[in-house]
């Protein structure tokens, strides 16, 4: 993407593809993955992304709009991969407001592993991912433009995690569906766990907890 395409930022610039939310802040909420077919090196694969849905509402902390951005992957062979993505637009807070209290994490997990972040780690994700959003590698931006208290963790970063803590415990599983939904943002300032359990037979129970107990994301992976 051409540099003139970039917004303040560091994501593209709305009103081209994306919708041109007026709100400020912008995060991943979620996302929602099916693997119907591997994809083997030497394939010619296609990309085809469409805006499937916006969504206003009105929340405690002001008003959020949601759009959800599909994208499917296929080859001659048909579609090997298709993913929602959710994004959050939102206000600036006000001014000596306070971010409410994220809800507690379950404790019941089976297998766990602890993430110390910090912005080496964030500046070489955003590097992979190709992703230019200054929330994850710009302090002076995150915390004095958008008022956070530290770098942001990359909601798809920890969804990351979750399926390698998943690979680490169950090297065999082949995951068929992914899903995660961000419920509070993790920063650099402290460490995390990533957490997992068994849900039946053919699926599991994942989850991200912050240092004082909270639930940062959840997901869940069906595997065959």
């Amino acid at each position: 993407m051409p540099q003139s395409d970039i917004g303040p930022d560091g994501h593209p610039k709305r009103g081209g593809f994306l919708p041109p939310v007026p709100l400020p802040r912008r995060m991943w909420a979620g996302g929602r993955l099916e693997f119907a077919r591997p994809l083997r090196v030497g394939e010619v694969a296609t990309r085809r992304s469409v805006i499937a849905d916006i969504a206003s509402k009105n929340a405690r902390s002001g008003p959020l709009v949601f759009v959800t951005v599909r994208h499917e992957i296929s080859t001659d062979a048909g579609r090997a991969l298709s993913e929602d993505h959710d994004i959050v637009y939102r206000d600036l807070p006000a001014p000596g407001s306070a971010a409410p209290p994220a809800p507690i994490a379950a404790r019941d997990e089976t297998f766990a592993r602890r993430v110390v972040p910090d912005d080496v780690l964030l500046f070489r994700y955003s590097a992979l991912t190709f992703n230019g959003h200054r929330i994850h590698y710009d302090r002076r931006y995150v915390t004095g433009t958008e008022g956070y208290p530290g770098l942001i963790v990359h909601g798809p970063l920890i969804a990351t995690l979750l399926l390698d803590l998943l690979r680490r415990e169950h090297g065999d599983a082949v995951v068929t569906r992914f899903d995660f939904k961000a419920i509070s943002p993790l920063f650099d300032l402290h460490p995390f766990e990533v957490c997992g359990r068994a849900d039946g037979e053919r699926r599991f129970a994942l989850w991200a907890r912050n240092h004082e107990g909270g639930l940062a994301m959840q997901a869940s992976a069906e595997v065959a």
